[in-house]
């Protein structure tokens, strides 16, 4: 048996020792902080945990979505490169696919851990996303988790990091199509799967812009689009240029004409050459210039930033002609900041384009170059354009009916939309070009007729002999006028000088009259 006593005596003993050990230690700890200065202290306390805390050999790098104002290039990046890197061992992954889209995409899910191996260094993706509190005003916030061992940081931060940029712009350049983006689109990107255009965390939406035009199908005079296409070549090539003379790497261009003249093509004609995505941006929606600058610094290099009847959006006509603002914040000078003034060098390669339908009712200060460096004039159909449409839509290069077409066009006004509204008729080339001639002698007609309302019924030549007569009867009358007021002016002298001849006094005869 256990002797009872015992138990007691060593409890209590050990019970000193504590005290004992306690009171020591509190002597030693007031001790120390009466002669040690309290810096040293904290460092001796700092070493003394260093020591007998476990290390941890991972690292793990934050790539945000966002990089400022603007989207992360690395997170995009990470974005593409990880798609190729889903393999069978994935638990969770996102699928879609669009109507436009060919094949089904796949992407990492939300929570979703990806590993890759970078010579010796293990590599570990995770993707997170943190909903905020109040959705209708922010998006969720989104970010890569990269985590690997301590010792591989400079590998993985001037190695690893730069492989998968580069390795992320050749899947784009290999399997890249033309987006366009819009505000707000509530069916997100085609790409991400998620609720937000892959251009803008979550400013824009996009879909992939399957528009066929090209500058072969274009109709529009073939001197104008070599002219076109060479300023686009000159432009994306030309970097280090305008980082010489000290200008912001953009371009501008005006269409003006009116509608159905092609101005839409042409702006998907030069995406689809370029291979740059296209930013649809409606200033009507907008309420100040905080709200345009968000947005358009929101969107990406090697873009098209578009801008559609410009002359009615607001404020953005002539101010001399007198027009009265509406109720916005959003200003012209709000929109020559971003387009020619400090915020203009917030991205690189981008091209603005306007497009109006009434070139002369814009405020000048929007039409010099350096915001509208190149305007562009979207004529009606010529016989040059109207060839183009004819070989699109029927195949042709000649026909007996063109020379009769080609006399008419000369003098009507017919725009390329609706020449190629009547080539799309029929497929047999002869009842569709009579489409055409009919459309261009009802035009010609038309045109007369209106010319003939304008005009009096009487010849022009009659009208100026009436209006010279006119001159004449006028000139008489006033001739008479001025003759009859001499007259009576000399009647009344007249007869003034006979009263005081009269009424004198005879000054030989004195006292008589």
């Amino acid at each position: 048996m256990y002797d009872v006593s015992k138990m007691q005596n060593t409890a209590s003993t050990l019970f000193s020792a504590y005290a004992s050990l306690a009171a020591s230690m509190m002597l030693v700890r007031t001790m120390a902080n009466d002669l040690i200065p309290k810096s040293l202290l904290t460092y001796i306390q700092s070493a003394i945990s260093y020591l007998f805390t476990p290390l941890s050999s991972q690292l793990t790098i934050i790539v945000d979505e966002q990089c400022g104002m603007t989207r992360n290039q690395v997170y995009e990046a990470a974005e593409i490169y990880l798609r190729t890197k889903i393999g069978p061992n994935a638990d969770r992954v996102r699928a879609h696919k669009t109507p436009k889209q060919k094949n089904i995409n796949v992407s990492i899910e939300k929570d979703e851990e990806i590993t890759d191996v970078y010579g010796v260094v293990q590599l570990k993706w995770k993707l997170v996303s943190v909903e905020p509190q109040d959705r209708s005003y922010t998006p969720e916030k989104r970010f890569f988790e990269l985590s690997f061992n301590k010792k591989f940081k400079e590998s993985v931060l001037n190695e690893y990091l730069p492989f998968v940029l580069t390795k992320a712009k050749e899947i784009q350049d290999n399997d890249r199509a033309v987006k366009l983006y819009t505000r707000d689109c509530p069916c997100g990107s085609d790409d991400d799967g998620y609720g937000y255009g892959g251009g803008g965390g979550g400013v824009w939406g996009s879909i992939n812009l399957d528009h066929p035009a090209t500058f072969d199908t274009l109709a529009m005079e073939p001197d104008m689009k070599k002219m076109i296409i060479e300023d686009l070549d000159r432009f994306v090539k030309r970097r280090d240029f305008y980082k010489k003379v000290g200008k912001a790497w953009k371009r501008g261009y005006l269409l003006y004409g009116p509608p159905g003249t092609g101005k839409s093509s042409l702006i998907a004609a030069m995406a689809n050459y370029l291979k740059f995505d296209i930013y649809d941006l409606e200033l009507t929606s907008l309420y100040s210039n905080s709200e345009l600058r968000r947005i358009l610094i929101s969107t990406s290099n090697r873009s098209i930033i578009v801008i559609e009847d410009i002359d009615c959006s607001v404020e953005m006509h002539d101010r001399n002609l007198g027009h009265q603002p509406a109720d916005t914040k959003l200003t012209l000078s709000g929109l020559l900041n971003f387009i020619d003034g400090l915020w203009s060098n917030c991205g690189d390669e981008r091209i603005i384009v306007f497009t109006t339908n009434r070139k002369e009712k814009l405020d000048p200060a929007l039409l010099r170059p350096g915001r509208m460096d190149m305007h562009i004039h979207m004529s009606y159909c010529t016989n040059q354009s109207f060839k183009i449409l004819a070989f699109n839509y029927l195949g042709i290069r000649d026909h007996r009916l063109f020379e009769e077409i080609e006399g008419l066009i000369k003098n009507v006004e017919a725009t390329p939309a609706e020449i190629a509204e009547e080539l799309m008729r029929s497929e047999d080339a002869d009842v569709a070009l009579e489409g055409v001639v009919n459309l261009l002698k009802r035009k010609a007609d038309e045109a007369n007729r209106i010319k003939d309302e304008k005009s009096p019924s009487t010849p022009e030549v009659d009208e100026k002999d009436e209006i010279e007569e006119e001159k004449v009867d006028v000139g008489e009358i006033q001739e008479a006028k001025r003759l009859r007021t001499e007259m009576l002016v000399h009647t009344l002298r007249n007869q003034r000088r006979g009263r005081m001849r009269i009424g004198r006094p005879n000054r030989g005869r004195r006292g008589r009259w």
